[in-house]
């Protein structure tokens, strides 16, 4: 690997592991470029997951440093997401390369829109839901979040906002406490099977994971000092942005 080539890949890991704190979406800047350096894609899959633990572990250090958790629900919905996760990365799936981005891209749009249109994501003050029921249904969603988390990551930053905004009512900066956490510990499941499949590309993952630990550390101070208002700006900007390219470019 090439001085050039391994710069040019740090850059694209802070600049992902920024956008996966803060909103989410990197995964759709690292994934296609590893393919594009001659990796193949399950193999840049499982590449691309080393340096996503590396970005979350970071991020998790600084909002914990920042007293911004939400422990130890958190852990509950991580683990019910490991569990989904271990299937997800497990399953063989045959869909249409195209007709996937375009229904990941509509996806997205509508997320966008529930953010937008969500008072809490809004800024506007109301109490965070944490009863039983909350808990439950919060449980369950990352279970089934999980499983996509598992067969592919890409964009699912997105869907875990969404969820705790809706479900529990968490502000934007304590849902991407809670959204690294649960990252961190369901990717631990994704990796060890990529690992016995020997799809990793290890020179690969520890320079990218330079690159998205940084960038996930820049993350994790941002959503802390700007706030909720900052955060919905770089998400819905994020999300809009990536859902035309996976529309139009393919």
């Amino acid at each position: 690997m090439e001085i050039l080539e391994s710069l040019f890949i740090v850059v694209a890991g802070v600049v992902a592991g920024f956008l996966n704190v803060v909103a989410g979406g990197g995964s759709l800047i690292t994934l296609p470029l590893l393919i594009f350096l001659g990796l193949p894609p399950t193999i840049a899959n499982g590449t691309n997951r080393i340096a996503i633990l590396a970005q979350n572990s970071f991020a998790i250090a600084k909002f914990n440093q920042k007293g911004v958790s939400s422990y130890p629900y958190s852990i509950y919905l991580g683990i019910s997401a490991l569990i989904g996760s271990t299937l997800g990365a497990l399953l063989v799936v045959d869909l249409d390369e195209v007709l996937f981005k375009r229904i990941l891209s509509v996806v997205m749009v509508v997320v966008a829109i529930l953010i937008l249109f969500n008072s809490k994501a809004s800024g506007l003050e109301k109490a965070e839901k944490m009863e039983f029921k909350n808990q439950f249904w919060g449980v369950v969603s990352f279970f089934f979040i999980g499983i996509y988390g598992g067969f592919l990551h890409a964009g699912i930053g997105f869907i875990i906002i969404l969820a705790l905004t809706k479900i529990n009512g968490f502000s934007l900066v304590k849902t991407n406490s809670i959204k690294v956490t649960v990252a961190f510990v369901y990717t631990i499941a994704a990796v060890g099977v990529f690992i016995y499949k020997d799809a990793i590309n290890w020179q690969y993952a520890l320079v990218l994971s330079v690159g998205n630990a940084f960038g996930g550390y820049l993350g994790s101070v941002f959503s802390v000092k700007r706030g909720d208002k900052w955060i919905k700006a770089i998400l819905l900007v994020t999300i809009v942005v990536l859902a035309i390219k996976l529309w139009f470019f393919q």
